[in-house]
Formats: structure tokens, sequence, C-alpha cells
């Protein structure tokens, strides 16, 4: 089933980000690899692809999992948290109806 994963950033997180990106990007590749990763990416602070200094308010990722509690499991194993850029992080059921 598909899980979405929605993340909130602290304040003035771009650094921590900068500093676990390599680890958190290297586990959503394997999501991919697996051909399991439907999307991923951050929340722009700014109206703005490219937000600069700005940075962002968190990240969505929608996903295969098992179940809600592995959806939950990899959730709390993301470098951001141990780096302490997410203040909250929301997993539930998702169901694509579209495209």
């Amino acid at each position: 089933m598909l899980y979405m994963i929605y993340s909130e950033d602290v304040d003035n997180s771009l650094s921590l980000r900068a500093k676990a990106r390599p680890d958190h990007i290297q586990r959503l590749e394997t999501l991919k690899n697996e051909g399991r990763l439907i999307m991923a990416g951050p929340l722009p602070a700014i109206d703005s692809n490219e937000p600069g200094e700005a940075g962002f308010t968190g990240s969505l990722v929608v996903a295969e999992f098992e179940s809600l509690e592995s959806a939950r499991d990899w959730a709390d194993a993301d470098p951001y948290i141990k780096a302490g850029v997410y203040k909250n992080v929301t997993v539930k059921p998702y169901k694509k109806v579209l495209p």
C-alpha cells in the first residue's frame, strides 16, 4: 500500500538539512531503485523552486510500504530526524487516484 510521509521542519533548518542531505537522499534512492518511490521532495519556504536562504518548511514522500508500521519505522529512521531537521512527522495511508 502507499503511504504519505509529511515532515515539518524546525525553523531555520537549511544548515541542518545540508549536513544530513546525502544520507537522506541515499535512502530515497534506495526506495526508487526498489520501485517503491512514487514522489519525494522538499516544501520551499517561499513561492520559488529555488528558495535560497529562505530554505524549506518540510518534505513530502509518497512510497509503498508493507504496512503503516513499516512506513512509520522507515520515517523514524530518516537522517533528517537524527540531524534535528524535522519537528513533526505524520505518516498516513495514501490512495492514488490520478493520474
